[in-house]
């Protein structure tokens, strides 16, 4: 009997412990998973901060990237202005010395054509002369600076039986024209007149038929 006493009294402390046990297992939180819970937000912290830097590092990146196309934008179209502006001077410097040149050759030629109106003149004169070594020599020395001012771009205005021009003919006087289709025209020629690679270096005096 009185181990069954103690039997009963066994099972009845069991049991009523029992209750105690699952209390403790349906518990919702324990040092450990407290422990555990805490790494684990401080790694989703970390996670967060190093994005965050992250993405200010990038936009920092970013931002520089921008600044140094803007800056080389600029340095690109500075360079393309002076460049511009390089080829606009040597250009005109160019421009320049030629027409330096030119207005000197111009001069230098100018000079020379009253040698060929008076060798024209002794021709004309000679014409007459029955001295042919004369004539001869005069003609090769009118021929050869003739043709070495031709090199240079210079030559003959012919006047003469044209229709009078004023872009290339001066008139010095008016006669009655000896027929009707000579109104209007050059009838005879006082000086020759000459261009220089196209433009009238000195101007044809004329007389015009009336």
């Amino acid at each position: 009997m009185e181990e069954n006493k103690d039997i009963n009294s066994k099972g009845t402390a069991s049991q009523e412990s029992q209750p105690e046990v699952e209390t403790v297992k349906a518990g919702t939180s324990t040092p450990e998973s407290e422990k555990a819970s805490g790494t684990e937000n401080q790694a989703k912290g970390r996670k967060n901060r190093r994005e965050e830097r992250e993405r200010k590092e990038e936009d920092e990146l970013k931002k520089q990237l921008e600044e140094l196309s803007d800056k080389l934008a600029k340095e690109k179209d500075d360079y393309l202005r002076l460049m511009a502006e390089f080829e606009t001077f040597r250009r005109r410097s160019s421009e320049e010395k030629l027409n330096i040149v030119s207005t000197a050759a111009a001069d230098t030629i100018k000079g020379l054509l009253p040698v060929l109106d008076d060798c024209e003149r002794a021709m004309e004169i000679l014409e007459k002369s029955s001295d042919d070594a004369a004539k001869e020599g005069t003609s090769l020395i009118y021929s050869k600076l003739m043709d070495y001012l031709k090199t240079k771009g210079l030559a003959r205005i012919e006047a003469k039986g044209e229709i009078f021009d004023t872009d290339f003919h001066e008139a010095v006087t008016q006669f009655p024209a000896p027929s009707e289709d000579m109104k209007g025209k050059v009838i005879d020629v006082v000086q020759t007149g000459y261009t220089l690679n196209g433009k009238v270096l000195r101007y044809a005096k004329v007389v015009v038929g009336a």
